[in-house]
């Protein structure tokens, strides 16, 4: 991944919930060009913190094994924007019906717990040794979840 877009993980319930954090910092390179003067999270990172943390979700759930991908959001939508010194407090939740190979997620983004972003997305599952190492991607969710004794 270019970016990690997920801080730590809080929470994990499987095959219900996973709570993160994404830390806005201003040295973040992508804030120098959107917008220049007014650095902003582009809506379309805040997504993909989404994504991620469904990805990380689907992971852990397998026990290493799999890693979601996108292929459809069906709902977005952002109610402010994400800067620099924020914390960006991250809900992903299995949607009900989902199908297993083709998991469906609700993930809600809060600011200071005001609601900042709401998504509603799908994909399907891959096999993560085809994308990483999983050996390495359990060591990187042990980094994420440690003080939250999820490991």
């Amino acid at each position: 991944m270019r970016y990690f877009l997920l801080d730590r993980i809080t929470d994990f319930q499987p095959g219900i919930l996973i709570k993160g954090t994404k830390n806005v910092t201003m040295s973040e390179d992508y804030l120098q060009f959107h917008f220049p003067r007014y650095p902003v999270v582009p809506g379309s990172l805040v997504l993909e913190a989404f994504v991620q943390c469904a990805g990380w979700f689907e992971a852990k759930s397998s026990d290493f094994e799999n890693w979601f991908v996108l292929t459809g959001v069906a709902r977005c939508k952002f109610y402010d924007v994400a800067l620099p010194g924020d914390r960006i407090e991250i809900e992903v939740s299995s949607l009900p019906g989902s199908e297993k190979q083709e998991p469906a997620f609700r993930a809600v983004g809060k600011i200071d717990g005001k609601k900042n972003a709401y998504a509603e997305f799908s994909g399907g599952l891959i096999s993560l040794a085809q994308l990483f190492d999983p050996d390495e991607c359990r060591r990187t969710y042990n980094i994420l979840a440690r003080l939250a004794g999820l490991s």
